[in-house]
């Protein structure tokens, strides 16, 4: 079997085998009721610290509340996890083969929430850099390992829906009577908290979790993410996320390569001046491709804070 072969077995095996496991994930952090099942930071004193709704906080939560099942799902396919050197580094989590280190896949944890002004979409999430290391593919820039060592580049995401809690839950202390079976004294607390019988009355700050994976190529838009314009925006209609239907679906992966990588550095000639290249669809003509295979969803919008 040739090497292009055994890559495409190994992917095909990798990406069966993560959509079977991410479809069980909602359960383990989920409650009945659907709610998430973390509700707050505990201390010493056994108070229950409610978590604020910034979406970098929640994030971060959520992938040390999933990295011990992700880590048994590794052990399971013969797979190591490796974690990003630095806070910046991509990707969040390297797949790395046991038996072949050449084997590795490169899955980035991504979060967003329902904008419930809009139904159907989402805030939408960015898709790493589309500098750097995505143009050095051969280098180790912020990135653990060069980017075309990886056979597959995979958004494992959640999209949750913010809880509608009062304006200063964020700053709530709660005293649980389950967690105090020996009746703890308060005395020594000195500040407000909030009495609750059972942990599961806590309203958690987010609910109704929904996961999915799909490679990151289809999930792109063709515009910047928030912000920082070194980023790969989301599309950010909930249908079209969950069932990989991004912008590049009819084109494939070489073109959303060809096209972010390229970002912004190809010229055309309006009006007698150069004019940076920045969509897909000027892009596609200027390279003499095929207008008609751009998806051609309306329902496209990039990520916004």
């Amino acid at each position: 079997m040739t090497l292009s072969k055994t890559n495409t077995m190994h992917k095909s095996r990798f990406t069966k085998a993560l959509k079977e496991f991410v479809g069980e994930l909602s359960k383990d952090v989920s409650t009945d009721d659907g709610q998430w099942k973390v509700k707050g930071f505990i201390d010493t004193l056994k108070n229950i610290y409610t978590i604020s709704s910034d979406t970098k906080i929640i994030s971060k939560i959520l992938e040390t509340h999933l990295l011990p099942r992700i880590n048994v799902f590794a052990e399971l396919i013969n797979y190591r996890i490796v974690l990003a050197d630095h806070q910046n580094y991509y990707p969040d989590l390297s797949f790395v083969h046991k038996d072949d280190d050449r084997i590795r896949f490169a899955v980035d944890i991504k979060t967003t929430y329902r904008k419930l002004e809009t139904p159907g979409y989402v805030n939408g999430f960015t898709l790493g850099s589309h500098g750097s290391y995505f143009r050095e593919r051969d280098k180790k820039k912020n990135i653990q390992f060069p980017y075309n060592t990886y056979l597959g580049h995979y958004c494992l995401g959640i999209i949750y829906t913010r809880a509608d809690l009062e304006t200063d839950a964020e700053s709530k202390v709660i005293r649980v009577a389950e967690l105090q079976p020996d009746k703890q004294s308060g005395e020594s607390i000195k500040y407000k908290t909030i009495a609750v019988d059972k942990l599961d009355s806590i309203v958690s700050v987010i609910r109704d979790l929904e996961f999915f994976v799909c490679e990151k190529w289809q999930l792109a838009s063709d515009k910047p993410g928030s912000g920082n314009t070194a980023n790969i925006g989301s599309i950010t209609n909930i249908e079209d996320i969950i069932n990989g239907n991004g912008m590049f679906v009819n084109l494939g992966e070489d073109w959303f390569d060809e096209y972010w990588t390229n970002y912004g550095r190809l010229t055309r000639i309006v009006k007698r001046k150069a004019d940076p290249i920045k969509s897909l669809k000027d892009f596609v003509e200027f390279k003499g491709g095929d207008v008609s295979k751009i998806n051609p969803k309306k329902s496209w919008s990039t990520h916004k804070q």
